[in-house]
Protein backbone atom coordinates (compact mmCIF):
# COMPACT_ATOMS: atom_id res chain seq x y z
CA UNK A 1 0.00 0.00 0.00
CA UNK A 2 2.79 2.42 0.96
CA UNK A 3 4.67 1.58 -2.24
CA UNK A 4 1.58 2.48 -4.27
CA UNK A 5 1.31 5.83 -2.49
CA UNK A 6 4.97 6.63 -3.19
CA UNK A 7 4.55 5.64 -6.85
CA UNK A 8 1.43 7.83 -7.17
CA UNK A 9 3.14 10.83 -5.57
CA UNK A 10 6.12 10.44 -7.91
CA UNK A 11 3.66 10.58 -10.82
CA UNK A 12 2.16 13.76 -9.36
CA UNK A 13 5.59 15.29 -8.85
CA UNK A 14 6.61 14.65 -12.46
CA UNK A 15 3.40 16.38 -13.55
CA UNK A 16 4.31 19.40 -11.40
CA UNK A 17 7.82 19.53 -12.90
CA UNK A 18 6.46 19.42 -16.44
CA UNK A 19 3.47 21.66 -15.67
CA UNK A 20 1.08 19.10 -17.11
CA UNK A 21 -2.30 17.76 -16.08
CA UNK A 22 -2.87 14.04 -15.53
CA UNK A 23 -5.80 12.73 -17.52
CA UNK A 24 -8.50 11.27 -15.26
CA UNK A 25 -6.33 12.00 -12.19
CA UNK A 26 -6.96 15.60 -11.14
CA UNK A 27 -4.97 16.84 -8.15
CA UNK A 28 -3.52 19.95 -6.55
CA UNK A 29 -0.30 20.44 -4.62
CA UNK A 30 0.37 22.55 -1.53
CA UNK A 31 3.67 24.26 -0.76
CA UNK A 32 4.48 24.34 2.96
CA UNK A 33 6.78 27.38 2.70
CA UNK A 34 4.08 29.60 1.16
CA UNK A 35 0.86 28.05 2.49
CA UNK A 36 -0.59 28.08 -1.05
CA UNK A 37 -1.95 25.24 -3.19
CA UNK A 38 -1.82 25.15 -7.00
CA UNK A 39 -2.65 23.15 -10.09
CA UNK A 40 0.32 21.25 -11.55
CA UNK A 41 0.10 23.54 -14.61
CA UNK A 42 0.54 26.70 -12.53
CA UNK A 43 3.23 29.00 -14.02
CA UNK A 44 4.66 29.85 -10.59
CA UNK A 45 8.24 28.87 -9.75
CA UNK A 46 8.65 25.17 -8.96
CA UNK A 47 9.03 24.44 -5.23
CA UNK A 48 11.43 21.98 -3.64
CA UNK A 49 10.04 18.46 -3.45
CA UNK A 50 10.39 18.28 0.34
CA UNK A 51 8.04 21.27 0.71
CA UNK A 52 5.21 19.76 -1.36
CA UNK A 53 2.05 17.91 -0.36
CA UNK A 54 -0.40 16.41 -2.85
CA UNK A 55 -4.19 16.48 -2.55
CA UNK A 56 -6.86 14.89 -4.71
CA UNK A 57 -9.26 17.78 -4.12
CA UNK A 58 -8.86 21.52 -3.37
CA UNK A 59 -11.08 21.07 -0.33
CA UNK A 60 -8.55 18.66 1.17
CA UNK A 61 -5.78 21.21 0.69
CA UNK A 62 -7.93 23.83 2.44
CA UNK A 63 -8.70 21.49 5.32
CA UNK A 64 -4.92 21.21 5.76
CA UNK A 65 -4.60 25.00 5.97
CA UNK A 66 -3.55 25.93 2.43
CA UNK A 67 -4.94 28.89 0.46
CA UNK A 68 -5.83 28.79 -3.24
CA UNK A 69 -3.30 30.27 -5.66
CA UNK A 70 -4.55 33.49 -7.27
CA UNK A 71 -2.65 32.81 -10.48
CA UNK A 72 -3.95 29.37 -11.47
CA UNK A 73 -7.20 29.51 -9.43
CA UNK A 74 -7.22 25.77 -8.71
CA UNK A 75 -10.63 25.65 -7.10
CA UNK A 76 -12.45 26.94 -10.16
CA UNK A 77 -10.17 25.60 -12.89
CA UNK A 78 -9.73 21.99 -11.75
CA UNK A 79 -11.47 19.66 -14.19
CA UNK A 80 -13.00 16.55 -12.67
CA UNK A 81 -15.23 13.68 -13.66
CA UNK A 82 -18.85 13.72 -12.43
CA UNK A 83 -18.21 11.36 -9.50
CA UNK A 84 -15.28 13.42 -8.22
CA UNK A 85 -17.28 16.61 -8.68
CA UNK A 86 -20.07 15.13 -6.54
CA UNK A 87 -17.57 14.40 -3.77
CA UNK A 88 -16.33 17.99 -4.03
CA UNK A 89 -19.89 19.20 -3.53
CA UNK A 90 -20.20 17.03 -0.44
CA UNK A 91 -16.90 18.40 0.88
CA UNK A 92 -18.12 21.94 0.31
CA UNK A 93 -21.42 21.17 2.04
CA UNK A 94 -19.59 19.79 5.08
CA UNK A 95 -17.30 22.84 5.20
CA UNK A 96 -20.29 25.20 5.10
CA UNK A 97 -22.15 23.35 7.88
CA UNK A 98 -19.41 22.82 10.46
CA UNK A 99 -21.61 24.00 13.30
CA UNK A 100 -24.19 21.30 12.56
CA UNK A 101 -24.00 17.67 13.78
CA UNK A 102 -23.92 16.18 10.28
CA UNK A 103 -24.62 12.46 10.14
CA UNK A 104 -24.05 10.04 7.31
CA UNK A 105 -27.84 9.68 7.10
CA UNK A 106 -28.26 13.44 6.66
CA UNK A 107 -25.62 13.62 3.94
CA UNK A 108 -27.07 10.61 2.12
CA UNK A 109 -30.53 12.17 2.14
CA UNK A 110 -29.22 15.58 1.04
CA UNK A 111 -27.35 14.14 -1.94
CA UNK A 112 -29.85 11.39 -2.75
CA UNK A 113 -27.45 8.50 -2.20
CA UNK A 114 -27.52 5.38 -0.10
CA UNK A 115 -25.51 5.48 3.13
CA UNK A 116 -23.12 2.75 2.01
CA UNK A 117 -22.55 4.20 -1.45
CA UNK A 118 -21.81 7.68 -0.09
CA UNK A 119 -19.41 6.35 2.55
CA UNK A 120 -17.62 4.07 0.09
CA UNK A 121 -17.35 6.65 -2.72
CA UNK A 122 -16.28 9.48 -0.44
CA UNK A 123 -13.59 7.40 1.25
CA UNK A 124 -12.29 6.07 -2.09
CA UNK A 125 -12.01 9.50 -3.75
CA UNK A 126 -11.24 11.79 -0.81
CA UNK A 127 -9.15 9.27 1.10
CA UNK A 128 -10.92 9.70 4.44
CA UNK A 129 -14.48 9.30 5.69
CA UNK A 130 -16.97 12.20 5.72
CA UNK A 131 -16.71 12.29 9.52
CA UNK A 132 -12.90 12.48 9.39
CA UNK A 133 -13.09 15.23 6.77
CA UNK A 134 -15.46 17.26 8.95
CA UNK A 135 -13.14 16.83 11.93
CA UNK A 136 -10.12 17.96 9.90
CA UNK A 137 -11.97 21.02 8.64
CA UNK A 138 -13.18 21.87 12.12
CA UNK A 139 -9.68 21.68 13.56
CA UNK A 140 -8.31 23.90 10.78
CA UNK A 141 -11.06 26.42 11.52
CA UNK A 142 -10.01 26.36 15.18
CA UNK A 143 -6.35 26.95 14.26
CA UNK A 144 -7.25 29.85 11.97
CA UNK A 145 -9.51 31.53 14.52
CA UNK A 146 -7.04 31.17 17.39
CA UNK A 147 -4.12 32.45 15.31
CA UNK A 148 -6.23 35.49 14.37
CA UNK A 149 -6.84 36.37 18.00
CA UNK A 150 -10.42 35.14 18.40
CA UNK A 151 -11.33 34.02 21.90
CA UNK A 152 -11.36 30.29 22.58
CA UNK A 153 -15.10 30.02 23.28
CA UNK A 154 -16.07 31.75 20.01
CA UNK A 155 -13.57 29.74 17.98
CA UNK A 156 -14.86 26.53 19.57
CA UNK A 157 -18.54 27.08 18.84
CA UNK A 158 -17.98 28.62 15.38
CA UNK A 159 -16.18 25.41 14.42
CA UNK A 160 -19.07 23.28 15.63
CA UNK A 161 -17.74 21.88 18.92
CA UNK A 162 -20.65 21.52 21.31
CA UNK A 163 -18.42 21.47 24.38
CA UNK A 164 -14.90 22.47 25.32
CA UNK A 165 -14.12 18.93 26.49
CA UNK A 166 -14.49 17.61 22.94
CA UNK A 167 -11.96 20.12 21.67
CA UNK A 168 -9.46 19.67 24.51
CA UNK A 169 -9.56 15.90 24.10
CA UNK A 170 -8.19 16.36 20.56
CA UNK A 171 -5.99 19.37 21.20
CA UNK A 172 -2.67 17.71 21.95
CA UNK A 173 -2.72 15.41 18.93
CA UNK A 174 -4.02 17.98 16.42
CA UNK A 175 -2.90 21.37 17.75
CA UNK A 176 0.27 20.07 19.39
CA UNK A 177 -0.69 22.01 22.55
CA UNK A 178 -3.75 23.24 24.42
CA UNK A 179 -5.92 25.81 22.61
CA UNK A 180 -4.86 28.52 25.08
CA UNK A 181 -1.17 27.86 24.52
CA UNK A 182 -1.71 27.73 20.77
CA UNK A 183 -3.53 31.06 20.90
CA UNK A 184 -0.95 32.84 23.05
CA UNK A 185 2.31 31.47 21.66
CA UNK A 186 2.10 29.02 18.79
CA UNK A 187 5.19 28.43 16.72
CA UNK A 188 7.74 31.20 16.26
CA UNK A 189 7.32 33.16 13.05
CA UNK A 190 10.18 34.72 11.10
CA UNK A 191 9.47 38.24 9.87
CA UNK A 192 11.64 40.27 7.52
CA UNK A 193 11.21 44.01 7.27
CA UNK A 194 12.44 47.00 5.33
CA UNK A 195 12.18 50.75 6.02
CA UNK A 196 12.59 53.24 3.20
CA UNK A 197 11.68 56.76 2.08
CA UNK A 198 8.38 57.27 0.29
CA UNK A 199 6.28 60.20 -0.96
CA UNK A 200 4.40 60.00 2.36
CA UNK A 201 7.38 59.78 4.70
CA UNK A 202 8.95 56.63 6.10
CA UNK A 203 7.51 53.36 4.79
CA UNK A 204 7.90 50.11 6.73
CA UNK A 205 7.09 46.87 4.92
CA UNK A 206 7.23 43.56 6.82
CA UNK A 207 6.37 40.03 5.74
CA UNK A 208 6.33 36.42 6.86
CA UNK A 209 6.93 33.57 4.46
CA UNK A 210 3.22 33.71 3.56
CA UNK A 211 2.80 37.40 2.79
CA UNK A 212 2.74 40.96 4.10
CA UNK A 213 1.97 41.24 7.80
CA UNK A 214 2.58 44.96 8.24
CA UNK A 215 2.75 48.09 6.06
CA UNK A 216 3.19 51.26 8.10
CA UNK A 217 3.63 54.95 7.38
CA UNK A 218 5.33 57.38 9.74
CA UNK A 219 7.89 60.10 10.30
CA UNK A 220 10.48 58.25 12.39
CA UNK A 221 12.21 55.01 11.39
CA UNK A 222 12.97 53.95 14.94
CA UNK A 223 9.36 54.49 16.03
CA UNK A 224 8.11 52.32 13.16
CA UNK A 225 10.65 49.63 14.04
CA UNK A 226 9.68 49.73 17.73
CA UNK A 227 5.99 49.35 16.87
CA UNK A 228 6.74 46.31 14.71
CA UNK A 229 8.82 44.62 17.42
CA UNK A 230 6.13 45.35 20.03
CA UNK A 231 3.28 43.95 17.93
CA UNK A 232 5.20 40.79 17.03
CA UNK A 233 7.09 40.37 20.29
CA UNK A 234 7.33 36.56 20.07
CA UNK A 235 8.53 36.47 16.46
CA UNK A 236 12.05 36.33 15.07
CA UNK A 237 12.45 39.67 13.28
CA UNK A 238 15.29 40.63 10.95
CA UNK A 239 15.89 43.47 8.53
CA UNK A 240 16.16 42.31 4.93
CA UNK A 241 15.77 44.96 2.25
CA UNK A 242 16.70 42.71 -0.67
CA UNK A 243 14.02 40.10 -0.01
CA UNK A 244 11.25 42.72 0.08
CA UNK A 245 12.60 45.04 -2.63
CA UNK A 246 10.03 44.11 -5.31
CA UNK A 247 7.07 44.68 -2.98
CA UNK A 248 8.54 47.94 -1.64
CA UNK A 249 9.10 49.26 -5.18
CA UNK A 250 5.52 48.40 -6.14
CA UNK A 251 4.09 50.19 -3.08
CA UNK A 252 6.25 53.26 -3.75
CA UNK A 253 5.05 53.27 -7.37
CA UNK A 254 1.50 53.04 -6.06
CA UNK A 255 2.10 56.12 -3.92
CA UNK A 256 3.29 57.90 -7.05
CA UNK A 257 0.12 56.99 -8.91
CA UNK A 258 1.93 54.58 -11.26
CA UNK A 259 0.55 51.30 -9.90
CA UNK A 260 -3.12 51.76 -8.98
CA UNK A 261 -3.73 48.10 -8.09
CA UNK A 262 -1.88 46.45 -5.21
CA UNK A 263 -2.65 42.73 -5.33
CA UNK A 264 -0.09 41.42 -2.83
CA UNK A 265 -0.28 38.32 -0.59
CA UNK A 266 -1.22 38.99 3.03
CA UNK A 267 -0.58 37.20 6.31
CA UNK A 268 -2.54 39.24 8.84
CA UNK A 269 -4.31 38.46 12.10
CA UNK A 270 -7.98 39.35 11.96
CA UNK A 271 -11.34 38.47 13.41
CA UNK A 272 -13.89 37.17 10.93
CA UNK A 273 -15.61 40.58 10.83
CA UNK A 274 -12.35 42.49 10.35
CA UNK A 275 -11.46 40.21 7.46
CA UNK A 276 -14.85 40.90 5.86
CA UNK A 277 -14.33 44.65 6.21
CA UNK A 278 -10.80 44.58 4.81
CA UNK A 279 -11.92 42.50 1.83
CA UNK A 280 -14.69 45.05 1.20
CA UNK A 281 -12.10 47.84 1.26
CA UNK A 282 -9.92 46.04 -1.26
CA UNK A 283 -12.94 45.94 -3.58
CA UNK A 284 -13.20 49.77 -3.65
CA UNK A 285 -11.82 50.85 -7.05
CA UNK A 286 -8.88 53.23 -7.29
CA UNK A 287 -10.24 56.77 -7.53
CA UNK A 288 -13.44 56.04 -5.61
CA UNK A 289 -14.51 56.28 -1.96
CA UNK A 290 -17.17 54.72 0.23
CA UNK A 291 -18.68 55.85 3.50
CA UNK A 292 -18.44 53.75 6.65
CA UNK A 293 -22.20 53.27 6.31
CA UNK A 294 -21.78 52.07 2.71
CA UNK A 295 -19.30 49.42 3.80
CA UNK A 296 -21.53 48.27 6.65
CA UNK A 297 -24.48 48.03 4.25
CA UNK A 298 -22.44 46.00 1.74
CA UNK A 299 -21.72 43.46 4.48
CA UNK A 300 -25.39 43.12 5.36
CA UNK A 301 -24.74 44.82 8.72
CA UNK A 302 -26.17 48.37 8.28
CA UNK A 303 -26.05 49.05 12.04
CA UNK A 304 -22.34 48.14 12.30
CA UNK A 305 -20.98 51.53 11.21
CA UNK A 306 -18.83 51.97 14.32
CA UNK A 307 -17.54 48.42 14.04
CA UNK A 308 -16.51 49.12 10.43
CA UNK A 309 -14.68 52.28 11.56
CA UNK A 310 -12.92 50.25 14.26
CA UNK A 311 -11.83 47.62 11.71
CA UNK A 312 -10.47 50.37 9.48
CA UNK A 313 -8.50 51.81 12.39
CA UNK A 314 -6.93 48.40 13.10
CA UNK A 315 -5.89 47.75 9.49
CA UNK A 316 -2.22 46.62 9.74
CA UNK A 317 -1.36 46.93 6.05
CA UNK A 318 -1.74 50.52 4.89
CA UNK A 319 -2.41 51.03 1.17
CA UNK A 320 -2.69 47.31 0.40
CA UNK A 321 -5.97 47.37 2.30
CA UNK A 322 -7.03 50.92 1.29
CA UNK A 323 -8.78 52.11 4.44
CA UNK A 324 -8.03 55.70 3.31
CA UNK A 325 -10.86 55.30 0.76
CA UNK A 326 -13.47 55.17 3.52
CA UNK A 327 -14.90 58.52 4.62
CA UNK A 328 -17.85 59.80 6.62
CA UNK A 329 -21.33 60.08 5.14
CA UNK A 330 -21.13 63.90 5.24
CA UNK A 331 -18.03 63.84 3.02
CA UNK A 332 -15.51 64.61 5.76
CA UNK A 333 -12.46 62.38 5.98
CA UNK A 334 -13.00 60.76 9.36
CA UNK A 335 -9.96 59.16 11.00
CA UNK A 336 -6.81 57.54 9.62
CA UNK A 337 -4.33 55.43 11.56
CA UNK A 338 -1.38 56.92 9.70
CA UNK A 339 -2.44 60.59 10.00
CA UNK A 340 -5.16 62.70 8.37
CA UNK A 341 -2.67 64.67 6.28
CA UNK A 342 -1.52 61.44 4.64
CA UNK A 343 -5.15 60.41 4.04
CA UNK A 344 -5.83 63.77 2.42
CA UNK A 345 -2.81 63.47 0.13
CA UNK A 346 -3.74 59.91 -0.85
CA UNK A 347 -7.28 60.91 -1.76
CA UNK A 348 -6.02 63.91 -3.74
CA UNK A 349 -3.61 61.60 -5.58
CA UNK A 350 -6.42 59.21 -6.47
CA UNK A 351 -9.00 61.94 -7.24
CA UNK A 352 -7.16 64.44 -9.46
CA UNK A 353 -9.17 67.60 -10.09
Amino acid sequence: MQANVVKQEELYWQAVLTRSELEHQPFVYGVATTGIYCLPSCPSRRPKREHVQFFRLPELAESAGYRACKRCQPKSELTTDPQVELMRQICQYIAEHLAEPLTLEHLAQTFDMSHSHLQRSFTKIVGISPQAFQEAYRMQAIKTSLSQGEDIASALYDAGYGSSSRLYSKAHSQLGMTPKTYQQKGENVTIHYSISESPLGQLLVAATGKGLCSVRLGDDQQALKDELFTEFSSAEIAEDCSQLSDWVKLIVKHLGGKAPHLDLPLDVRATAFQKQVWQALQAIPYGETRSYADVAESLGRPSAVRAVASACAKNPVALVVPCHRVIRSDGSMGGYRWGLERKKRLLEQEHPK
